[in-house]
C-alpha cells in the first residue's frame, strides 16, 4: 500500500475476496488515513475496466484489485481490452498460499499463466520484501513504451508475513534489456521529412499512440504547416480537433467517406502512432495501395507488421514530431501551399458530396439524431461507450477534445461503457463524463449502477435503444440472409425508470421527437447519476461501411450512383476533383490531364 502511494495512487477499483484479505484490511488503514479511496465494485470485470478509463481519462496508471479464482478470471476481460488498447494498469489480484500453489486448493487458478498472452509483463510475489522493486517496476513497465497492463499475483501468506521493507522512489528503476526507443533516427526523420515535402496527396493517419505520448500540439502544427489533412482511428480520436478545416474525421469501416476516398487516393500515407488494424484497412493489399508510407510508432513490432512502410521511425510519437518539427525550422522550410490545394479541394467536394447525414423520421426518433442532440448540449463532455452500432454513431458524429473519447477499439467489449464511466468519473469529479450505451450492451454491466449510488458519481447513461443486438442484427440483414439468430433483446429489456428505482438512482424513458431536448438537459441538470432510454427506430443501420473483403473505396451506405463508381476504375481529377472514368485522357471538367 505504502509503495502504490509513493508512485501517486489516489484511488483502486476493487472486490474483496479471501486471498487478497490481508492486503485489504492494510488498505483499510491507508483509506481511514486519508492517502487514497477505495471504490468497492458490483463485478471486477467493472473494477478493471473502470481502472482501464481511469488511465485513459488521466494518463496516469489506473489500478485494480481482486482476489484469486474467479475474482482473478473476472479481470480478465479488463485486461484484454486494455492490453489491446495499449492502456497503463497495474492489476493486484490475490492468490492461494505459497505451500498450496499447483494443488487446485480453493479458489485457485494459475491468474500468471491466463493472462500471459495479454499482459504488458507479470510477476509472482514470492517473498514480500521485494515488493517495493515489484510495484515501482511495475509502474515503470506500464507506463513506459508503449503502455500496457501489468499483473501483480501475491500469494495469501506472502501478504500475512512480516518483512524489512525497502521502499522504491518512483523514476528510479533501472532494468537491464528493457529501453524503449524514444528518439526517433535523425536520417529517417530527414527522409520522411523530404517525402512531405514533395507529396502532393498527402494524408496524415493519427491513431491511438498520439493520445497516449500526448502529442496533439505537434500534429496540429505538422498539419497545418504542410496543410495535411488528418484522418483519425477509433482510438485517436481527439488527437486532432474535428472541427478544424483540414480535419476529415474517422476512417475505416464505419468511417467517413471522404476519409475512406481519401486514404483510397492519397499519394504519401504518415501513419502516427497507428498499427494498420484490419477494421481501418479493409482489403489489406489494396489500402492506401497508391500511396509512399512513413510509420512513426514506439513499438518496433507494429513497424511492418501489416504494411511495409519507405520510412520506418521507431519512437515516441511526440518526440519525433518534435524532431521533425525542429528539423523544418533548422532547414528554414518554406512551404509550397499550392501544391497541396487541388488535393484538399477533392476532399472538401467529397465532403460536400457524401456527408454524414442524421435521418429525422416521421413519429420517431433516430439514433444519430439522439446522439446529435446529446452532444449539442454537452460539446466538451468526457463521452464513454459500449460497443456496436451506437459506439460508430458516436465516432461520427461527437467530437472529442483530448482524452475526451474513451472506447474499446481493439477488443470490442461490451459491457464496458458505465464502467468506463464510472471510472472516468472518479478520476475527474468535476468533469461532464457521459456514456453512450446501447441496451444490449448496458444489460453486461448495470450492475455497476448500484456503485454509481455508493457514491453518488453523476455519470450520465444514454442508451440507443433499438431492441436489438444493433450491429449483429445489421450484419445479418447483410450478410446472413435476414436470419435473425439470437440478436432479438425486445423480450427481457428491463424497465429503466424501475431498475434506477431499485437503485435509487434516476431513470428517464423517451420516446417522442418532442420529449427528447428536453430529457437531455434534465439529465445533465440532475445532480446525481441518470440513466436515459432512448427508444430509437429499430431497423436503422450504421453508414458509411466497408463490408468484409472490399476496400476502404467500396462502401456501402452511400448513394447509388457512388456504389456503381467503385465497381469500375474511377480517378478523381487532381485539381477540380471531379470523378473520371478510366477511359478518360482529359477531365472533361477542367481539362487536367488525368
Amino acid at each position: 500500500m505504502d509503495s502504490l502511494v509513493r508512485h501517486g495512487v489516489k484511488h483502486i477499483f476493487g472486490y474483496p475476496g479471501g486471498a487478497i484479505l490481508p492486503i485489504y484490511d492494510e488498505l483499510y488503514r491507508f483509506e481511514a488515513a486519508g492517502h487514497l479511496q477505495h471504490i468497492l465494485v458490483r463485478h471486477e470485470q467493472g473494477a478493471a475496466h473502470a481502472a482501464d478509463a481511469y488511465a485513459r481519462a488521466t494518463g496516469k496508471v489506473g489500478v485494480c484489485f481482486a482476489t484469486s479464482g474467479p475474482g482473478a478470471t473476472n479481470l480478465v476481460t479488463g485486461i484484454a481490452t486494455a492490453h489491446m488498447d495499449s492502456i497503463p494498469m497495474v492489476v493486484v489480484t490475490g492468490q492461494v498460499p505459497r505451500g498450496a500453489i499447483g494443488t487446485d486448493a480453493f479458489q485457485e487458478t494459475d491468474i500468471y499463466g491466463i493472462t500471459l498472452p495479454i499482459v504488458k509483463h507479470s510477476y509472482v510475489v514470492r517473498d514480500p520484501k521485494y515488493v517495493g522493486r515489484i510495484v515501482a517496476e511495475a509502474f515503470h513497465i506500464a507506463s513506459s513504451g508503449r503502455p500496457g497492463p501489468v499483473l501483480i499475483d501475491i500469494p495469501k501468506d506472502v501478504g500475512l508475513e512480516e518483512c524489512d521493507y525497502v521502499p522504491v522512489a518512483p523514476g528510479t528503476v533501472k532494468l537491464p534489456g528493457y529501453r524503449p526507443t524514444v528518439k526517433g533516427n535523425p536520417r529517417q526523420i530527414n527522409q520522411a521529412l523530404q517525402l512531405i515535402r514533395e507529396a502532393k496527396q498527402p494524408l496524415l493517419y493519427v491513431g491511438g499512440g498520439a493520445i497516449a505520448s500526448g502529442a496533439h500540439a505537434e500534429i496540429k502544427e505538422l498539419a497545418e504547416h504542410f496543410h495535411l489533412p488528418v484522418t483519425t482511428t477509433l482510438m485517436g480520436k481527439g488527437a486532432f480537433d474535428e472541427h478544424h478545416p483540414l480535419s476529415v474525421g474517422m476512417l475505416g469501416m464505419h468511417g467517413t467517406a471522404y476519409a475512406n476516398f481519401a486514404v483510397s487516393e492519397c499519394d504519401l500515407l504518415i501513419a502516427v502512432g497507428a498499427r494498420f488494424d484490419d477494421r481501418v484497412t479493409g482489403k489489406l493489399d489494396e489500402f492506401a495501395q497508391r500511396a509512399k508510407v512513413i510509420h512513426i510508432d514506439i513499438d518496433p513490432a507494429e513497424v511492418g507488421k501489416n504494411r511495409a512502410p519507405d520510412v520506418p521511425i521507431v519512437g515516441d510519437v511526440r518526440q519525433v514530431l518534435l524532431d521533425l518539427l525542429r528539423r523544418c525550422q533548422e532547414t528554414g522550410d518554406v512551404v509550397n501551399r499550392d501544391r497541396t490545394q487541388p488535393w484538399l479541394n477533392r476532399i472538401a467536394r467529397w465532403r460536400q458530396d457524401y456527408p454524414l447525414t442524421v435521418p429525422h423520421p416521421d413519429n420517431a426518433i433516430s439514433p444519430q439524431e439522439a446522439i446529435v442532440e446529446v452532444g449539442n448540449q454537452a460539446p466538451d463532455a468526457y463521452y464513454t461507450t459500449d460497443v456496436g452500432q451506437h459506439q460508430m454513431w458516436a465516432a461520427q458524429f461527437l467530437k472529442n477534445g483530448p482524452r475526451r473519447w474513451i472506447s474499446s477499439a481493439g477488443l470490442g467489449t461490451m459491457g464496458y461503457g458505465v464502467p468506463a464511466a464510472m471510472g472516468a468519473k472518479v478520476a475527474l469529479p468535476e468533469e461532464q463524463v457521459i456514456c453512450i450505451s446501447g441496451d444490449a450492451s448496458f444489460a453486461m454491466n448495470l450492475q455497476e449502477l448500484g456503485t454509481l449510488a455508493q457514491y453518488g458519481l453523476a455519470v450520465k447513461t444514454v442508451i440507443i435503444n433499438n431492441g436489438w443486438q444493433g450491429m449483429v442484427r445489421q450484419w445479418q440483414q447483410a450478410f446472413y440472409g435476414e436470419r435473425y439468430s439470437a440478436s432479438n433483446m425486445e423480450v427481457g429489456m428491463p424497465d429503466i425508470p424501475l431498475l434506477c428505482q431499485a437503485y435509487g438512482i434516476k431513470g428517464i424513458v423517451v420516446k417522442e421527437r418532442e420529449q427528447m431536448k428536453q430529457a437531455i438537459a434534465e439529465m445533465l441538470a440532475h445532480p446525481g447519476p441518470v440513466v436515459l432510454d432512448v427508444r430509437v427506430t429499430r431497423d436503422e443501420n450504421c453508414y458509411p461501411m466497408v463490408a468484409p473483403g472490399k476496400n476502404n473505396a467500396q462502401m456501402v451506405g452511400l448513394p447509388e450512383q457512388v456504389q456503381k463508381e467503385t465497381a469500375v476504375d474511377v480517378i478523381f481529377c487532381t485539381n477540380c476533383g471531379a470523378k473520371n472514368t478510366s477511359s478518360n485522357s482529359f477531365c472533361p471538367h477542367c481539362g487536367t490531364k488525368l
